[in-house]
Order: C-alpha cells, then sequence, then structure tokens
C-alpha cells in the first residue's frame, strides 16, 4: 500500500553492520536480561529465531520486551531503532484521546434552523451542522428529518445546508498512498459524514457483488441505497467452480465505481467496503433522502456552507463515549476513527481541527506520559504513513506507563483478544493464537508487520512486549512470524 521511504547513508551503514555481524543493537547481559538463567534463556531462543527464520532475513526485527509489574526491559533487539509502527501507531492515537478528551467525551451533531416558524413552514435554512462523529449511521439521518416532522414543519422556504467546518477541509493526510483513497481505510476525513453499518467505516458505502446464473451479469446491492455512489457493471457470472476475480474501482474525483471481471454461480457474494468522494455531500444526500420520505419539502438549494451566526440548535445528537468508540476503532483498526480523534485534538485544544494541531497534542501528551518524543517521528494518528517512525522500546514503555492511568480498562478493552470469534472482541487477533492469553494491537502496510501488547507468561507473570518487522518481502508473512515469537515469550518461565 505504501512505498518505501530512503534512510540516509548512516542508518544504511548501521543496518550493513548489522546484516554481516549479527544484532549488534541486541543486549543480551544481565543488566537488561535480567540476570537470570530463564531470561538468557528467551534472548537465546528469539536470538536464533531471528537469526534462522529465512523471512526475516535482510530485513528489520525490532522486539522490546518488559516485566509488566515493574517496566524493566527484560529482551531487546533493535528495540532503541525508529521503525514504521502501521496500526500500531493507534497505541499512541487511543492513549493521547483518552488523556486529552477524556473517557466519556462525545462527538456531537446539530440541526439548526435560520429563520421563523409560521405555521408549517420554515421561513429560513435548515442546516445540518457536524462536529466529527464517525458513527453517523443511515438511520441517524432519519432521525434528524423526524425531529423536523415532529416540531410541525413540512416545508422548508430556504436552503438545506451542511456544515463541515468544525474541521478544516484537508480531507487526506498528507502520505496516504493515492491508490489506497478509494477504500475504506483510505476514506477521507469530514466533520460531517456517514457509515454504512455498525462497523463505523465512516465515509464510505458497502458493494456487494452476488452472482446470478452462468452468463449473466451478477447483481450489486449499494448500501446504504443511495444516488450518491453510481455503478457501472461490467462483470460477468461464470460456470464451475473457480475463484472469484472481480476488480472493484473508484476514479479518483467521482463517485462511479466500476466492477470488472468474474464471480463462480456457486459462489457467496462478494461484499467491499468502499470510500466515497466528498463524505460531506455523502451525509447531505442521505439527509435530503430522509426529509423526502418525510414528506418535508423546499424552495432553496440542497449546497455544503456554513450554519449562520443566529441560527439556532433545535436538535443535537450525541455519539457514544469515547471509551465505546475505541472497542471498534481498535478492534477493527479504524484508520478514519484514528484521523478523526486526531483532528477533534486539535479542535477541542487548540481551537483547529487539522492534522497540524491534532498531532501536535498527541505529542505533548506522549510527553506527559513520559516518552521520549524527540525521537519518534509521527505523521498520522492510523499509521498508514510510512513516514511514522517509532522504536520498540518507546511503544512497550508506553503500554507499561498506561497501566497506571484511570482511563487504561478501555484502553485495555479495546485491544484485540487472541482467538476470541467475535469481531469486537477478537478484532484483527480473532483468528489467531487461540492457545495464548494475548491482548495486543495489530499493523500491517506494505513491507510491515508489527504487533504490541500483553501476553500471559506460563508461570502467570504478564509481559509488555512490541514487535516490528519491517522490510518483509511480504508483510503477510508477518502475523506467522509474530505468533511464534509470543510463543516464546509465553511459554517461557
Amino acid at each position: 500500500m505504501m512505498t518505501a521511504r530512503k534512510f540516509t547513508f548512516g542508518l544504511v551503514f548501521l543496518f550493513l553492520v548489522i546484516g554481516m555481524f549479527g544484532s549488534v543493537s541486541t543486549s543480551t547481559d544481565d543488566s537488561l536480561n535480567g540476570g537470570g538463567e530463564e531470561q538468557n534463556t528467551m534472548a537465546e531462543n528469539l536470538e536464533n529465531f531471528i537469526k534462522n527464520e529465512p523471512k526475516l532475513q535482510s530485513a528489520l526485527t525490532g522486539i522490546s520486551i518488559r516485566d509488566a509489574s515493574t517496566g524493566e526491559k527484560i529482551y531487546s533487539h533493535l528495540g532503541d531503532i525508529r521503525l514504521r509502527p502501521a496500526s500500531n501507531m493507534k497505541l499512541l492515537t487511543a492513549a493521547a484521546a483518552l488523556s486529552a478528551l477524556g473517557e466519556d467525551y462525545t462527538f456531537s451533531t446539530e440541526l439548526l434552523t435560520d429563520g421563523s416558524v409560521k405555521g408549517n413552514q420554515l421561513n429560513g435554512d435548515l442546516v445540518l451542522k457536524g462536529k466529527g462523529d464517525p458513527t453517523l449511521l443511515p438511520k441517524d439521518f432519519d432521525t434528524f428529518a423526524k425531529q423536523i416532522k415532529d416540531s410541525g414543519i413540512d416545508e422548508v422556504k430556504g436552503d438545506i445546508i451542511a456544515d463541515d467546518t468544525w474541521y478544516d477541509d484537508m480531507r487526506l493526510s498528507p502520505d496516504l498512498v493515492w491508490r489506497d483513497e478509494q477504500w475504506y481505510y483510505g476514506a477521507q476525513i469530514s466533520a460531517l459524514t456517514a457509515a454504512p453499518d455498525e462497523d463505523y467505516d465512516a465515509g464510505t458505502v458497502t458493494i456487494e457483488v452476488i452472482p446470478g446464473e452462468a452468463g449473466e451479469k451478477p447483481a450489486v446491492m449499494v448500501t446504504p441505497d443511495t444516488s450518491y455512489m453510481q455503478v457501472k457493471n461490467n462483470a460477468a457470472t461464470i460456470a464451475g467452480d473457480e475463484e472469484e476475480d472481480l476488480i472493484l474501482e473508484r476514479v479518483h474525483g467521482g463517485n462511479t465505481i466500476t466492477i470488472n471481471g468474474t464471480i463462480p454461480a456457486a459462489s457467496s457474494s462478494v461484499k467491499e467496503w468502499m470510500a466515497v468522494w466528498e463524505p460531506t455531500e455523502y451525509a447531505l444526500d442521505l439527509f435530503k433522502q430522509s426529509l423526502k420520505e418525510q414528506g418535508i419539502t423546499w424552495t432553496g438549494e440542497v449546497k455544503t456552507g456554513t450554519a449562520p451566526a443566529n441560527a439556532e440548535i433545535v436538535y443535537t445528537h450525541e455519539s457514544m463515549t469515547l471509551s465505546e468508540l475505541l472497542v471498534p476503532f481498535m478492534k477493527l483498526s479504524n484508520n478514519t476513527h484514528a484521523e478523526m480523534l486526531i483532528k477533534e485534538m486539535g479542535k477541542v485544544i487548540h481551537g483547529e481541527g487539522s492534522w497540524e494541531k491534532g498531532l501536535a497534542v498527541v505529542e505533548t501528551e506522549m510527553n506527559k506520559l513520559g516518552m521520549n518524543t524527540s525521537i519518534l517521528k509521527i505523521k498520522d494518528g492510523s499509521g498508514i504513513s510510512h513516514m511514522n517512525l517509532l522504536p520498540p522500546d518507546e511503544i512497550s514503555k508506553l503500554l507499561y506507563i498506561v497501566q497506571e492511568k484511570q482511563w487504561f480498562n478501555p484502553y485495555e478493552n479495546a485491544l484485540p483478544v487472541a482467538g476470541k470469534s467475535e469481531r469486537m472482541a477478537g478484532g484483527t487477533l480473532r483468528q489467531r493464537m487461540e492457545d495464548q492469553n494475548v491482548r495486543a494491537k495489530t499493523g500491517t502496510i506494505d513491507g510491515v508487520s508489527t504487533l504490541s501488547g500483553y501476553v500471559e507468561s506460563k508461570n502467570g507473570d504478564t509481559l509488555i512486549f512490541s514487535i516490528m518487522l519491517n522490510n518483509l518481502f511480504d508483510e503477510d508473512d508477518g502475523p506467522s512470524i509474530e505468533d511464534k515469537i509470543v510463543e516464546m515469550i509465553a511459554t517461557h518461565e
């Protein structure tokens, strides 16, 4: 998904040295490994595994392990080297949001009117103002429309306006690769947006391709049912039991999704989450549709804009709390939530809903938590940027420090639990490490696989670990390698 960045000559030289002479930054002396035979055995096992695992050759393997009760670092391999964290960046974003906003923080969406009401007419504009709620569903727009209907208004003698000015108008983070913008993990950021379902992938729709009879076009279902997205269906249903071979694409700057390829008649349907172009207008279209269903008409335009200064709030919708939002955010590794949290922190703390101001809050909060921010490079909230650089030792340090915070329970609860099959329990770890007691955050971008969290060892102690695999030939190799490393940590007595 991402393009690789060039390293400086000095860093390249360091990596060459590591490749020639072994893990020169790895310490196995008594001060680092606790001085005990058991710790040295774990260190030796890990060193041998890193050295002999073919898929780690020419890659960078960063590992940091701490005692959860003392914070003592008991093993480190390239632990002080900055590596790309992928979605392990969300560990910092979640901690910063809980610290800066509070676990009970909610996002609001306001329904406002500008003008007077006479009889069943509003003589003025109707405004829907978004304040960063990433959990708005189609049914919520029905609620907004019903509020207007229940107030006795049938006709708006003015405009229908969507106001997203709570955040700036930069939709995509600067380091997002262009080909990712059509997918749910690259969705645009707006203070007024909508999600198709309770995964809460804001700024997206789901596209389901359903096979028909052989020789026919498959059926296509768009959720929510909105005219904002158009589908050009060039796909075909074929006979046989071959695997589906579908390609879904949304062209930059538009909202037409083209479907090419084939799907076997006997196969299951294929479902994808696709990002929309301009989520504010997407939300506005859903609102307009809901108004029509309530029989409400208007004489003016349907447009984006800014609520008039004298507009009055007639209804406010509150989102779930931040502690509740963290569950889909962390369990499902929701990039849009991460970036909206960044902008929200910027808006609340510095009065500007931008990446620049929000990332400044993250750095401040990490500094308060005791991380060495002078050696961190933070470019976004989700970790999709290859320009994020964090040492494994700093991630394990964060995971130790947050245990003492009053908001640790929702933080820990939001981490995926290995082997738990329910989506909002196991999340991205639901099919991994069923035999281990692990709560951890996964991360994947091109050439990068990461896993950081907590594991209960064989003797009942809790250990903190951060595993960061960079420059992999295939990032899909990462999870199995990480699982083996975690098993070595867990079975250590």
